[in-house]
């Protein structure tokens, strides 16, 4: 599991491209609250808002995750319960802080992703 990046996968350098292109800056694999020990994919700091992509192995897509597992059966399973109880946690408590939170699936369409996070920015700047 050490070799499975944690930040700069291809579905984020995909996504950050179109961001980039579009005009927008921000920070990359970094808390939201400074408190907060977990990092977002993609933050824009003034307007608040936290982009995950998260891949659909490790977060249990319903579409491309798995279901069944042929090694470490009781391992597995769990992991990705956790996993995406974690998300839950993670979502509720950026919420609370003041955070619009956007998630996205690895297998979105990198250009429909980057437009909703566009579209979400313009939205937060305007008063």
């Amino acid at each position: 599991m050490q070799a499975n990046r944690s930040r700069d996968t291809a579905p984020e350098l995909a996504v950050r491209k179109r961001l980039h292109a579009a005009g927008l800056r921000y920070r990359v694999a970094t808390r939201p609250v400074a408190s907060f020990r977990r990092k977002a994919d993609i933050i824009f700091t003034k307007s608040k808002i936290a982009v995950f992509v998260d891949g659909c192995f490790w977060h249990g897509c319903p579409e491309h995750g798995r279901r069944e597992w042929q090694h470490n059966v009781e391992y597995w399973p769990d992991k990705i319960s956790k996993n995406r109880a974690r998300d839950v946690d993670t979502t509720n408590q950026l919420t609370a802080s003041g955070w619009q939170v956007l998630r996205f699936w690895e297998h979105e369409d990198p250009d429909a992703v980057a437009a909703t996070i566009v579209e979400a920015v313009a939205r937060a700047k305007t008063p």
